[in-house]
C-alpha cells in the first residue's frame, strides 16, 4: 500500500478532481494501511504464528509507512506538515529502532508502553487529518463546523510532542534495564574469578 499511497500524494497522480477525490482516496488508503497494519500482528499472537520475519517485517513497515507518508506530505501540504516535525517524529523511530537492536544483542526486550500506543493513533490522526486539510479548509454540517485544517495543525504538534516524550520514556527503560544487566554481569564476574582457583608460583 506505501507506493499507492506515495503515487496517489504525488503530482502524477491522474485524478485529481476539484471534489477531494485525491485526498479522500489517500486517507481512505492510509486508514485502511493503519488497520491492516494492526490486524496482523494481532492474528499472528491470536493463532500462535509469530514468526522472526513477521517480527522483523512488521515495524519496518509500520515505519516507512508513517514516514513515508509524513514526507510526501511534506511537499503536499507545507502549510500543515513542518520539516522540524517530521524530523523529530524519524528522529525518535531512529532513537527506538537503535536501543531495540541492542537491548536484543543484550538479550533482554523492553516492551511498547502506553505513550508509544498512544503516539501510533496520534500519528494515524495527524497523517490523515493533514492528507484531508489540503482540501479542504472546514467542513460544515448546518450548524456543526469541523475545523479540518485547525485539527491537522493541532494533531501535528501532539503528535511530535507525544514522539519526544515516548522516546523520552523508551530511553528511560531502556537504561534501567541495560545498566541492570551490566551489573548482573559484572557481579557474575566477580564471582567467577572469587571461585576459581588460585595458581601459585
Amino acid at each position: 500500500m506505501i507506493p499507492l499511497l506515495l503515487w496517489i500524494l504525488s503530482t502524477h497522480f491522474p485524478w485529481r478532481g476539484a471534489q477531494g477525490e485525491q485526498e479522500a482516496m489517500a486517507a481512505v488508503l492510509f486508514v485502511l494501511a493503519s488497520i491492516t497494519d494492526g490486524l496482523d500482528g494481532y492474528l499472528a499472537r491470536k493463532r500462535a504464528q509469530i514468526t522472526t520475519m513477521g517480527m522483523l517485517l512488521d515495524p519496518i513497515a509500520d515505519k516507512i509507512m508513517v514516514t513515508g507518508a509524513l514526507i510526501a506530505l511534506v511537499a503536499y501540504n507545507p502549510q500543515v506538515v513542518k520539516v522540524w516535525i517530521v524530523v523529530v517524529i524519524m528522529g525518535r523511530e531512529f532513537l527506538i529502532s537503535g536501543l531495540r537492536s541492542i537491548a536484543s544483542s543484550e538479550g533482554f526486550t523492553i516492551q511498547a508502553s502506553d505513550l508509544g500506543k498512544l503516539k501510533t493513533v496520534t500519528q494515524i490522526v495527524a497523517v490523515v487529518s493533514a492528507i484531508l486539510a489540503h482540501r479542504w479548509y472546514q467542513w460544515e454540517f448546518g450548524v456543526l463546523v469541523i475545523p479540518v485544517n485547525w485539527i491537522a495543525i493541532a494533531a501535528m504538534y501532539f503528535t511530535a510532542l507525544v514522539s519526544v516524550i515516548s522516546g523520552i520514556d523508551y530511553f528511560v527503560g531502556f537504561w534501567k534495564q541495560i545498566d541492570h544487566a551490566s551489573k548482573d554481569r559484572r557481579k557474575a564476574f566477580v564471582l567467577g574469578r572469587r571461585k576459581s582457583p588460585s595458581i601459585s608460583s
